[in-house]
């Protein structure tokens, strides 16, 4: 086991090193709160971020782009239907989308959206956190607004379901991220408390994974390894802020500074999976 989880570790350190070669161009829905959290993240993690939201420019900015990332937190009427343009634009462009289904456990009508969404065009990876993650799987999800109560027992096999019923990647977001496509399934032991702490830690993680997808085909990687990758940078730079400051407003700087300095040789030397 330990020799998979070796291999899954170099693929992912593979695909960070590509973001930063690549450069991949990011198409973001996203929600107004964490906006500018999910642009300057993308910035320091070496892709380029566009945050594109209007109806009329997002099938063709999807077309030129290397992902996709929607983001339902405040999802409005623009948005929706910039979404389903976005989703036509990425599916003939054949580039990756990544959906992070925010607050769906709390506002049931946020499946839905997720259900046409991936009619529409397809989904690569669903990432969410735990109570997300159980509320699209059909399980009962321990939520506060948007917000996950930490593990969730049950959360492996309702991601299992959820990615088979999806035929895509699903990254679960807890004390211990679970992603898996169905068949495999790996658990990323990378990441501290004080992420809770920030507001849109989520968010930001969900614009690492898309940045990561947009990268991945460049290094022969999949979409499990995509994932991987993203949340291991999340994970990781989040320890190392945590090691420099215990205050939440200067560990959202420090943060972004640690995801600037993450290489490939980072998640090698402290990326911790477990399948």
């Amino acid at each position: 086991m330990a020799k998979i989880e070796n291999e899954m570790i170099a693929n992912a350190a593979k695909i960070i090193d590509a973001v930063r070669t690549q450069n991949p161009l990011v198409h973001c829905i996203t929600n107004v709160v964490t906006v500018n959290d999910c642009a300057n993240i993308l910035l320091a993690f070496g892709a380029s971020p566009a945050m594109v939201d209007v109806f009329d420019e997002a099938y063709e900015f999807a077309r030129i782009s290397s992902a996709l990332y929607i983001n339902l937190g405040t999802y409005n009427r623009e948005q929706e239907t910039a979404a389903v343009q976005a989703v036509l634009g990425a599916k003939a462009a054949g580039i990756p989308m990544v959906i992070d289904p925010v607050g769906c456990a709390a506002i049931p009508k946020r499946i839905g959206i997720l259900d046409h969404l991936y009619h529409v065009g397809g989904i690569d990876i669903i990432k969410g956190n735990m109570g997300e993650i159980m509320a699209l799987g059909g399980y009962k999800a321990d939520v506060k607004g948007v917000d996950s109560n930490g593990d969730i027992a049950g959360i492996e096999e309702a991601a299992r379901f959820l990615a088979k019923q999806y035929h895509c990647t699903v990254a679960a977001t807890g004390k211990a991220d679970v992603v898996t496509d169905g068949e495999r399934l790996v658990r990323v032991h990378n990441g501290v408390e004080l992420l809770t702490k920030i507001t849109g830690a989520g968010c930001m993680a969900g614009a690492l994974c898309a940045a990561a997808a947009g990268a991945a085909k460049a290094v022969g990687a999949d979409m499990v390894t995509a994932a991987l990758a993203g949340l291991m940078c999340m994970g990781i730079a989040g320890e190392q802020a945590a090691e420099k400051t215990k205050l939440p407003g200067s560990y959202r700087t420090v943060l972004m500074d640690s995801i600037y300095t993450v290489t490939g040789h980072t998640i090698l030397e402290q990326g911790r999976l477990q399948c």
